[in-house]
């Protein structure tokens, strides 16, 4: 057997054996403590943060429980838990991949939205054009400038009654020619 005791200390390390017999008492000789450090070392060449590098490092913890006596070689553990580590990140990735239809289906909706909005924008500045000269001014007036339907009847010099009758037909011809037809 080997002694520790006898070997020079570059740097103090803990050290993972198994001095048990075997099964449970060989794992509980295990210092899990260094294990979940060493995993979650490993487990950051995997993630994008800090929570999924630990989530993987933990199932790689749980896996190396389950599978301690599968391990031959002591000094292999590194990379015998280098492995485990990275299948659980693989394991994590193909959990999280989303659908490609997903994906698809969230992009289109996206661009359908902005296309429908061009498209709406576009039939209205058409049926803006085919109004006459007169009622287009009224709706400059009252939309782009925010003006108020008694400061329109002011500015124009025409009575207040007649602005709201006009401003009401040419919200409604507005209507009827931005209306789908079917």
């Amino acid at each position: 057997m080997l002694n520790y005791a006898s070997l020079p200390r570059i740097v103090e390390v803990r050290r993972l054996d198994h001095r048990g017999a075997g099964g449970a008492d060989r794992a509980a000789a295990w210092d899990w403590d260094e294990v979940q450090r060493i995993c979650l070392r490993f487990a950051f060449r995997y993630a994008k943060d800090r929570a999924e590098a630990e989530d993987i490092a933990q199932d790689a913890v749980v896996r190396a429980w389950r599978k301690h006596d599968t391990l031959r070689d002591v000094g292999a553990l590194k990379s015998w838990l280098a492995t485990i580590v990275r299948n659980e990140a693989l394991r994590e990735l193909a959990r999280k991949r989303p659908l490609p239809s997903d994906l698809i289906e969230v992009i289109h909706g996206c661009e359908d939205d902005r296309v429908v909005a061009t498209v709406e924008r576009a039939d209205l500045y058409a049926a803006l054009e085919r109004l006459s000269e007169r009622d287009r001014q009224l709706v400059r007036l009252r939309y782009d400038e925010d003006m108020t339907q008694e400061a329109i009847a002011h500015r124009l010099g025409v009575p207040l009654g007649t602005i709201k009758v006009r401003l009401h037909r040419v919200r409604a011809k507005l209507r009827r020619s931005l209306a789908p037809t079917g």
